[in-house]
């Protein structure tokens, strides 16, 4: 989804899935729901809420449908589902999430090992669902995301060729989706390298069919790639609270950017994202609470706001 009229940058809050289905522990659907309620009422206008994978896979995501529907009766916030295939789509679809995202690995190595399926076999199934989708009226319609997963590098095969994430990232347009996502899955990217691929895969699909970029902090690069991506048009930015997440199927790919510092980052150069910094810095606490055996991350819960802060602090100050 790109960025409205009325903010500059889409920040899209994914740990209650990718955050979530990264950790052992399994936290209660109760303080799912709290969590986010509490986020929506700080301004965040889009939440990935769950992921539609059988509970026998990961159980963390067991109530994928009731978190869903819960998610729907908050006014203004868009609910996003990541699906792996045709039946989790159905199921995203019957429990009314507002959009769904389909990961496509650009390491078919990886893509095996995440979804047990092939190139070819993802595809077949993005055509399958968009055929769905197509026959629903368009007022319940979801928007279809697909997103190139491992697009800069896997650490399962090592390098990835930028010429097979524009291959399929066209490929997926072609199979019926609405717009593509770039996900550094691994954390590999820097920004020369991710400002490269968004041009190019611009140039393939069309400037407003690349809908965001899914960035991970692994090696410290996080914020530097989401600014990149903001300098080449880039207006939707994934991010988790208190930076959980990676991927069970990419050892070592640890967490997300985290939402609290790149909503920082933003707000102080003057960018809007309808969020308000504070209240979303009280957010954290629902997390402890919940998940007290699992480290939360991010510098700016940790150093608090500068003195006197307000939006556009650092830019104002500087001149």
């Amino acid at each position: 989804m790109a960025a409205g009229n009325d903010i500059d940058v889409l920040v899209s809050e994914v740990g209650p899935r990718d955050g979530l289905q990264s950790i052992k522990s399994i936290m209660p659907t109760v303080a799912k729901k709290a969590w986010i309620a509490a986020e929506a009422a700080a301004g965040v206008r889009e939440i990935e809420v769950c992921s539609f994978v059988p509970a026998k896979i990961l159980p963390q995501m067991a109530d994928a449908e009731e978190v869903v529907r819960y998610a729907c009766t908050i006014p203004g916030l868009t609910v996003l589902a990541l699906v792996p295939n045709f039946r989790g789509a159905e199921n995203a679809i019957a429990a009314g999430a507002h959009k769904i995202a389909l990961p496509l690995s650009a390491s078919e190595t990886h893509s095996k090992a995440n979804l047990r399926k092939s190139h070819a076999e993802v595809l077949d199934e993005v055509r399958r669902i968009a055929a769905v989708l197509k026959a629903m009226p368009a007022e319940r319609r979801p928007g279809f995301e697909g997103n190139v997963a491992t697009a800069f590098g896997c650490t399962l095969e090592g390098a990835v060729s930028a010429d097979k994430v524009v291959e399929l990232a066209a490929a997926l347009m072609a199979a019926g989706v609405d717009e593509v996502g770039l996900s550094d899955t691994t954390g590999y990217a820097n920004p020369a390298q991710l400002r490269s691929l968004i041009r190019r895969v611009k140039s393939a699909i069309g400037s407003d069919k690349l809908s965001g970029v899914h960035l991970h902090n692994t090696r410290g690069l996080g914020l530097a790639n989401a600014l990149a991506a903001l300098e080449e048009g880039v207006t939707t930015l994934d991010s988790s609270l208190g930076g959980l997440g990676g991927c069970p199927y990419a050892p070592g790919a640890s967490g997300n950017i985290v939402t609290e510092d790149l909503v920082f980052m933003l707000d102080a150069m003057g960018l809007k994202t309808g969020i308000d910094i504070e209240k979303l810095l009280a957010v954290r606490q629902i997390l402890r609470e919940a998940l007290p055996n699992d480290e939360l991350y991010g510098f700016t819960p940790d150093a608090g706001l500068p003195k006197g802060y307000s939006r556009g602090w650092g830019v104002t100050r500087a001149a």
